[in-house]
């Protein structure tokens, strides 16, 4: 990519200071939106349209089938495997970008697709074939206004590369910086809106069949899916998500998001920072660059998990084309068109669904799936409960290490056959992200578990209690039935030291600050009454914990974080940890 060459296209300096060009900044988003009634009035009365689109689709897999099958018959399966590889390649990037989008997906699990078509589909993230350069100016010029030459100082001659919606060309301005110019595929719509609407006819007709619970929310999950591929076609809208995800990482020295250059920019093109790095499916370039694949492994799930749990604007399109790996360790996201939103209730639920998986408290786990909408309201969860602990019973115990999510997608599935489970249109993007990221760091390190990276940073977070929220979530893990789960702190300060660049200190000078709080006044009766539980001095555990941690916690370095929280704090709150003495107890005679 870095090699591609750029040509000259003018001599002249653009006409940057006319008031169109700062226009764009300003300009709101696209008011076309996906309407699914709106696309099912339009196809009603064009069947012949509908009918010829579903018949070429049904015929091009069933030819597909055959071939495999007949391969099968003449024991000429492995012969053929790579032919017939190239073969879905070609019929899901003939059928269009609907269908490039399964072939994406399909791309990232090594666990799913075996490994000759697994080579093949990877090319759909980036190796598709482009439409001519000169269309592609044309778009550049009608929509940014001006010719290309009066744009970009250089532009390379053909695109560095093409995906299902777009094609990009490497740039430079003429102020010097190095750009990706990205355009948008001409006549995307028509075929979009066939295809969704083929989509939405087909889950309404085959969704009450499904052996699955799932069925009767299938038009949701289209519909879903069309509202986030109609965001996606619009590039301003691209540009925005990508600053409010720059925005959120702002202070993550790992994350990379490219800055947006409005004033070349429209709906159908987006102008950005060029990216310098290697596709995370290129592991001998990453470790010819001196990168570690297990460190980028960490950042890809760590930034994964804080998009969900703390932001709750995630990317949900973490393909292989869409990840760098930058020279300076960072990890680059671009491709912004399909994120999505999720709502402050739900993300809380989904970090006490966490928390309750910890305790394998599984009556409350089972009412955050009833209110992520997983179980409907008015489901009986106490027959789904001893269901949810056959599946789920294991994962804190000793087979946390071969916990996956195709381990968990598998188990669920089964239990979908028995119980009203569902997957709810809002997160069956969520599923998709969260496969397909665990399947890229399969491709990197096919040791790779997820688990090894999410526990710490879960307990990290717990620990931490940087927020109201998560302070209530830690003592919810760490109180049960009312009495402190001395083993729960030790598991948890265990797993987040297995990150190698967790610090524990400034962790517990966080949390004596919190504890000379006023807010912890709970807490530290609590606290007292666990040290002298059951009418003795729980001075074992006590000691357990301190080897747990005395390594680290070196004396001037103790002094220093103590020093911190008692500044932090008021002389109220450091008196309350006090033991507290009646006023009566200490009065002399002569005073009563």
């Amino acid at each position: 990519m870095s090699q591609h060459q750029l040509v000259s296209t003018a001599e002249t300096q653009p006409r940057s200071t006319d008031l169109g060009w700062r226009a764009h900044r300003e300009k709101p988003l696209s008011t076309r939106k996906y309407d699914a009634q709106a696309i099912a009035r339009h196809y009603r009365y064009r069947p012949l349209q509908a009918i010829w689109r579903a018949l070429n689709i049904l015929w091009s897999f069933a030819w597909f089938v055959l071939g495999l099958k007949f391969d099968d018959w003449q024991h000429r399966t492995e012969a053929n495997k790579f032919k017939r590889a190239a073969q879905l390649r070609i019929l899901l990037t003939r059928l269009g970008p609907t269908f490039i989008k399964v072939g994406q997906a399909l791309s990232t699990r090594p666990d799913l697709v075996r490994k000759d078509f697994l080579e093949e589909l990877v090319k759909l993230q980036d190796q598709l074939p482009p439409f001519p350069t000169t269309i592609a100016f044309g778009i550049i010029q009608e929509e940014l206004g001006y010719a290309v030459d009066e744009i970009y100082a250089q532009i390379s001659p053909e695109p560095i590369a093409a995906a299902s919606l777009g094609q990009v060309y490497r740039a430079r301005l003429y102020s010097g910086e190095e750009v990706a110019v990205k355009v948008q595929r001409p006549n995307l719509l028509p075929t979009l809106t066939l295809d969704l609407y083929l989509m939405r006819w087909g889950a309404a007709w085959l969704g009450p069949w499904l052996p699955l619970n799932l069925g009767h929310d299938l038009t949701l999950i289209v519909d879903e899916f069309g509202t986030k591929l109609f965001e996606e076609i619009d590039y301003l809208h691209e540009g925005y998500n990508a600053e409010k995800f720059a925005d959120n990482f702002r202070d993550d020295p790992t994350v990379k998001v490219p800055s947006i250059y409005w004033s070349y920019s429209n709906t159908h093109v987006l102008t950005l920072e060029w990216i310098h790095g290697f596709k995370l499916t290129d592991t001998e370039s990453i470790k010819a660059a001196g990168l570690d694949t297990d460190t980028l492994i960490r950042i890809g799930v760590t930034s994964g998990l804080r998009q969900l749990l703390e932001f709750g604007f995630f990317h949900a399109d973490p393909h292989p084309g869409n990840l760098f790996a930058m020279p300076d360790g960072r990890m680059a996201y671009i491709d912004f068109g399909m994120m999505d939103q999720l709502s402050e209730t739900n993300k809380e639920t989904l970090v006490d669904a966490v928390v309750h998986l910890i305790n394998k408290d599984y009556v409350e786990l089972a009412a955050d799936f009833v209110k992520l909408g997983f179980l409907a309201p008015n489901t009986n969860i106490w027959p789904i409960v001893p269901a949810l602990e056959s599946v789920l019973g294991d994962i804190m115990g000793e087979s946390v290490a071969d916990f996956n999510f195709k381990t968990i997608t598998d188990k669920f599935s089964e239990l979908m056959y028995d119980y009203p489970f569902r997957v709810p249109a809002k997160f069956a993007l969520i599923i998709r992200s969260l496969v397909t990221q665990e399947g890229l760091a399969l491709s990197l390190n096919a040791g790779f578990k997820i688990v090894d990276v999410a526990y710490p940073y879960v307990a990290q977070r717990l620990l931490k209690g940087e927020s109201p929220e998560l302070r209530r979530r830690l003592i919810d893990v760490l109180f049960k039935d009312g009495r402190f789960q001395w083993q729960r702190l030790e598991d948890l300060i265990a797993i987040a030291r297995s990150d190698t660049n967790f610090d524990l200190l400034p962790t517990a000078q966080l949390g004596l600050q919190y504890l000379l709080s006023p807010e912890a006044n709970f807490l530290r009766q609590q606290l007292i009454l666990a040290l002298i539980e059951d009418d003795r001095l729980h001075t074992e555990e006590v000691q357990r914990l301190w080897n747990l941690i005395k390594d680290e916690l070196k004396p001037a370095r103790l002094f220093s974080a103590a020093w911190g929280a008692l500044a932090g704090a008021s002389m109220q709150g450091a008196a309350a940890l006090l033991p507290t003495i009646p006023f009566a107890s200490w009065q002399t005679p002569q005073n009563h």
